[in-house]
């Protein structure tokens, strides 16, 4: 009963951020979109934990793991909604601080891409002098706002194979973790997976697809300190 009660509130949810998406499209005088706040109070408020997973798996798909994770650890509800407007203070100061970095709201997370050419060299790990700026403001935000856990994943492109591929972004990835948990960011808040060329973004048959898919991504959610706070309304 449970698990029908929990795939009928996620084909609620679908169908309503479906309709909204229908009408900011085609209506020219279609009600302003829906917040990430608000949204990510509706999703949890009808799916709970798991709908919000089911969900992160279909929107997230094989090209958005890190938004997946954001949108699979919903909670939802009025709690959602404070957990969202957190995220939002966040947010903005990230992407006044980060040049270079895209910082794109998500549910009740944040999700920031960061192109590998701004991080590392060709065929490197090691981080550019714009990358530890960027990664130094990203650890002043996580250091302000600590009640989060972290996924920072690599990915590259097709142009190498799998045993060049893999470990390069495993490295990419866990170069960005070391480098904001020196700056004091816990370290026990951090998730680091490289996963090649797996999981593209855009055509690795362009050069600019191959560009894109050159990339780490940081995804930023409530832990579970949070998530209770915002239950007991205490945020």
């Amino acid at each position: 009963m449970k698990t029908l009660r929990s795939y009928i509130a996620m084909m609620l949810a679908v169908l309503l951020l479906g309709t909204n998406y229908a009408e900011a499209q085609t209506t020219p005088t279609a009600k302003k979109p829906w917040s990430k706040t608000a949204k990510g109070a509706v999703l949890g408020g009808l799916g709970g934990a798991a709908g919000g997973a089911v969900l992160g798996r279909v929107i997230g798909g094989k090209s958005g793991t890190a938004k997946g994770a954001i949108i699979g650890a919903v909670v939802g509800g009025g709690a959602g909604a404070l957990i969202g407007r957190r995220m939002d203070k966040q947010a903005a100061e990230l992407k006044r601080e980060m040049a270079g970095a895209r910082v794109e709201r998500v549910g009740e997370g944040i999700k920031i891409t960061f192109d590998s050419g701004l991080l590392f060299a060709k065929n490197s790990s090691a981080l550019t002098s714009t990358a530890q700026d960027n990664i130094a403001e990203l650890a002043k935000t996580l250091i302000k706002y600590d009640d989060t856990n972290v996924i920072v994943e690599g990915h590259t492109d097709t142009s190498g194979n799998d045993a060049v591929n893999d470990p390069l972004s495993q490295r990419r990835a866990q170069a960005v973790a070391n480098s904001a948990q020196a700056q004091g960011v816990d370290a026990s808040r951090f998730t680091v997976t490289g996963y090649g060329s797996r999981q593209p973004v855009a055509d690795n048959s362009t050069e600019a697809g191959r560009i894109a898919n050159r990339r780490v991504e940081v995804a930023i959610f409530a832990n579970e300190k949070l998530k209770k706070a915002a239950e007991k309304g205490t945020i």
